[in-house]
C-alpha cells in the first residue's frame, strides 16, 4: 500500500505543481476567459489516464494466462523505463518547470483555444498514463487480491491534491530539490521491486528460462501472508522464493540507478525551494473558477 500511496503522492503532485502554475499565471496575467479551456484539457487527460487503466486491468482478463504473463511482464518493464527517466528528468528539470510552462502557455494563448486545451492535456495527460501504467504494474507485482494497492494510489493523489492547492494559496512552501529527490529514490526501489516481477512474469510466460532456478527459498522462514511479509511486499515487491534471474536484474537495476540518482548534481545548493506560483508577483484575490 505504501508503494501505490509513494506512486499517486508523487506523480499526483507533479500533476497538480502543473496545474496551479497554469492557472495562477493565467490569474495573475488577467486571462481568466482562457481557464475553461484549460480545465477541459486537464479533464480530457484524466478520462484518458482512467480509460487506459481500466483497458489494462480488464483487458487483461480476456487473455490466457501465458499472455496476461508476457503483457504484464512487459508493461512493467515499460513501466519502469518510464518512471526512471521521470525521476531523473524531473530532478533535472524542477527549478526551470515553471518558466518552461510559462512560455508553451504564451504561445498556446497567441494561437487560441484549441492549443490552451492542448497544453493542459499533454501537461497533465503524460503524468496520468504514467501513472496509471505503474500503478497497474505495482498492483499486478502485490499480487494479493486486496483493494489496498489502488486505495493506497487513491489516497496518495488525494493528498497530493490537497497539497497542490496549499501550494496555490500560498499557504505551503516546497523545496523540489528535496521532495524529488527523496520520492525518487523511494520510487527507484520500488521500480526495482516492480522490473523484478516483471522478469518473473516473463519467466512464467516462457519467454525466459530459469523458472525453477531459485536463488533462494525462505518461505518457511518468512510468511508472505504474515503482517511483516506484507509489509515487505507492500513496499519493495519483496518475494520470499526469486529466481536468480530476478536477484540479478532487482541488483543491477537499484545499485547503479540508485547511486547515479543521488550523486550531487542537477540541483544548485539552496535553489530548489519553491513558493507559491504567483509570489513574484501580485497575488490573485480569490482562487480561480473553472
Amino acid at each position: 500500500m505504501f508503494s501505490n500511496y509513494l506512486i499517486g503522492l508523487r506523480e499526483g503532485l507533479e500533476a497538480s505543481l502543473v496545474v496551479c502554475i497554469l492557472i495562477a499565471y493565467l490569474v495573475k496575467t488577467d486571462r481568466r476567459d482562457a481557464l475553461k479551456p484549460i480545465w477541459i484539457g486537464i479533464g480530457v487527460a484524466l478520462a484518458l489516464a482512467l480509460g487506459f487503466g481500466c483497458a489494462l486491468e480488464f483487458g487483461s482478463q480476456e487473455l490466457t494466462f501465458e499472455a496476461q504473463e508476457a503483457l504484464g511482464g512487459s508493461l512493467s518493464l515499460l513501466a519502469v523505463g518510464l518512471v526512471t527517466w521521470m525521476v531523473f528528468w524531473m530532478r533535472r528539470t524542477a527549478r526551470h518547470l515553471k518558466a518552461e510552462l510559462h512560455d508553451k502557455l504564451d504561445a498556446a494563448l497567441q494561437m487560441g483555444t484549441g492549443a490552451l486545451v492542448a497544453t493542459a492535456f499533454l501537461a497533465v495527460g503524460r503524468e496520468g498514463l504514467e501513472t496509471a501504467l505503474f500503478v497497474w504494474a505495482s498492483v499486478r507485482a502485490a499480487g494479493d487480491g486486496s483493494p489496498r494497492p489502488l486505495l493506497g494510489a487513491a489516497l496518495g493523489i488525494a493528498t497530493a491534491v490537497v497539497l497542490g492547492w496549499l501550494f496555490y494559496r500560498g499557504a505551503l512552501r516546497i523545496n523540489l530539490a528535496k521532495f524529488f529527490t527523496w520520492t525518487g529514490g523511494m520510487l527507484v526501489v520500488v521500480a526495482a521491486g516492480v522490473l523484478a516481477y516483471g522478469f518473473h512474469d516473463l519467466q512464467e510466460a516462457r519467454w525466459l528460462p530459469g523458472l525453477k532456478n531459485l536463488a533462494f527459498d525462505i518461505s518457511d522462514t518468512v510468511d508472505p501472508s504474515s503482517w511483516y511479509g506484507t509489509l515487505l511486499k507492500g513496499v519493495f515487491n519483496f518475494q520470499p522464493d526469486p529466481t536468480v534471474l530476478q536477484v540479478t536484474v532487482w541488483l543491477l537495476y537499484l545499485v547503479p540507478t540508485l547511486a547515479l540518482f543521488l550523486a550531487p548534481v542537477g540541483f544548485a545548493s539552496g535553489k530548489g525551494k519553491v513558493k507559491a506560483p504567483d509570489e513574484q508577483g501580485s497575488r490573485p484575490s480569490k482562487a480561480p473558477q473553472a
